[in-house]
């Protein structure tokens, strides 16, 4: 598949290039989306409403359910269950090691839970337990090369798509998407309302 994210769109042209089509550089009507007949049938029932606002909200909702099921068809295709990966990725995110506890508090979860996942990961051989070279007392997790494997694999998979989704805009465009969200973001966060590990 061809490589999208930095590919010149008419808008980025410069002066002096030729329409993108041949009706004398007249811009074609934008496509409609399913958010859009959405917004239509509620703006006589709320005539108040924002019609930006809910189309951008409801955008971001059908988005993220959207990558919700990549995702989660990506653990069924890597043999994973929602946990399993959580723990993987929590793992990997510490570069490969970590403690159990370390590892609890990333999940939010009781130690004794943590246990119970690292069982089933070493049985299946992602992930193997040693005693710490620092502390005999304490034991290391560490990522396996088919645990960083499989979880990679399955990281591939939702990232290929986020890639292709926004690939539609040009950089300049993605870093304004970016910068935009962080505003919104920011508010949200106001207050711990929004944070989450």
């Amino acid at each position: 598949m061809a490589d999208k994210r930095d590919s010149t769109t008419a808008r980025d042209a410069g002066p002096g290039s030729a329409p993108a089509n041949a009706h004398e550089g007249a811009l074609e009507p934008a496509a409609r989306d399913w958010t859009d007949g959405h917004v239509e049938r509620w703006l006589p029932v709320l005539p108040g409403l924002d019609p930006d606002i809910e189309g951008a909200v409801t955008r971001m909702k059908k988005l993220t359910v959207y990558l919700r099921r990549i995702r989660e068809q990506s653990l069924i295709d890597f043999d994973l269950e929602r946990p399993e990966f959580d723990t993987l990725h929590k793992l990997a995110g510490r570069g490969g090691r970590a403690t159990p506890s370390e590892l609890a508090a990333d999940l939010d979860l009781a130690p004794a839970s943590v246990t119970g996942r690292l069982g089933g990961l070493e049985s299946r051989g992602l992930i193997r337990r040693t005693p710490s070279k620092e502390d005999r007392r304490r034991v290391d997790v560490e990522l396996t090369k088919s645990g960083r494997s499989i979880w990679l694999g399955a990281m591939d998979v939702l990232g290929h798509e986020e890639y292709r989704l926004l690939g539609v805009l040009s950089k300049d465009e993605r870093a304004q998407l970016s910068d935009m969200l962080r505003r919104i973001m920011l508010v949200a966060e106001e207050g711990g309302g929004a944070s989450w590990r």
